[in-house]
């Protein structure tokens, strides 16, 4: 099935497109969800929920070509896995945690298996992993995120910047425990 066959289908409740839909998707939908959540079980819980809401409002998607439905169920994910960390008072923006600058040259993240960076991603403290996730992934400004999370540009720029800084970190010590 085309991505548009399958949106046409789950529109009118055909159940072999909404499992075509799910055999297409959950797999990123839940390196979204991990990314964000830092935790695979919570993770699977955002997985069932998404797929529920968009089963639910299929109707108020707009095709637009193909990937738009990875798109869409991408920006739900996210945006619910946002609200599940802001309901559990998990969100918190670290603004005194000191992490050095790291001298040498950007690491070389090609030769680090995808799982290896998800999983540094997914460690990252819940306010520096949101704005990464939502500036590197979502292509959201600064305006953008300081307007959905509630807090200043300045302060999604430093989050993003500390985030950086700790992945780098976490890259750099992955390198030197796997180049032997």
């Amino acid at each position: 099935m085309t991505e548009q066959q399958i949106v046409d289908g789950v529109k009118i409740r055909d159940r072999k497109a909404m499992h075509e839909m799910y055999d297409l998707l959950a797999g990123s939908v839940m390196s979204t969800a991990v990314r964000y959540l830092g935790d695979r079980d919570e993770s699977r819980d955002v997985l069932q929920e998404c797929f529920l809401r968009a089963f639910t409002h299929i109707n108020e998607f707009a095709y637009r070509g193909q990937g738009s439905l990875r798109a869409w169920m991408t920006r739900i994910v996210a945006n619910e896995s946002i609200n599940r960390i802001k309901r559990q008072s998990r969100l918190t923006f670290i603004d005194n945690m000191e992490i050095e600058a790291i001298d040498e040259e950007p690491p070389d993240v090609h030769r680090i298996p995808p799982e290896a960076i998800n999983r540094m991603i997914a460690s990252l403290p819940s306010g520096y992993r949101i704005v990464f996730n939502q500036f590197v992934f979502e292509d959201k400004s600064h305006k953008e995120i300081a307007q959905s999370l509630g807090i200043q540009e300045n302060s999604s720029a430093s989050q993003l910047l500390r985030a950086k800084r700790l992945l780098a970190k976490m890259i750099h010590q992955y390198q030197q425990n796997h180049d032997d």
